[in-house]
C-alpha cells in the first residue's frame, strides 16, 4: 500500500522554532508531527468509547432503574478521602 501525505500547515517562524527546540535525539519534525497527529486521533478515539460506555451505563441505569443517589455518593467518596487523609497522616507519624 502506498503512504499518503497530511495537509502541509503554516505556522509562525517562532513557533516552528519551539517544536524543533523539543525534539529528542535523532527524532525528525515530519516524527514529531505524526506521532502528535496519531495520539490525538488515539484521545478522541479513547473520547468517544468512554461517552458511548456512558450512554451505555445511563440507559442500563433507566432500564433498570438501578441508580445511586448523588448524596450517598458523595457522602460515601468523602468518607473514603476522609480515610485516606488520616491514615495519609498517621503514616507521617
Amino acid at each position: 500500500m502506498k503512504t499518503a501525505t497530511l495537509p502541509s500547515i503554516r505556522v509562525k517562524p517562532e513557533f516552528r522554532s519551539e517544536v524543533q527546540a523539543m525534539l529528542n535525539n535523532n527524532e525528525s519534525l515530519s516524527e514529531f508531527v505524526e506521532t502528535s497527529v496519531r495520539e490525538n486521533v488515539q484521545r478522541r478515539r479513547n473520547q468517544v468509547e468512554f461517552i458511548a460506555r456512558g450512554m451505555s451505563s445511563l440507559e442500563s441505569a433507566r432500564r433498570t432503574d438501578d441508580y445511586v443517589d448523588v448524596d450517598v455518593l458523595i457522602g460515601s467518596l468523602e468518607r473514603k478521602l476522609g480515610a485516606a487523609k488520616a491514615n495519609r497522616v498517621a503514616g507521617k507519624q
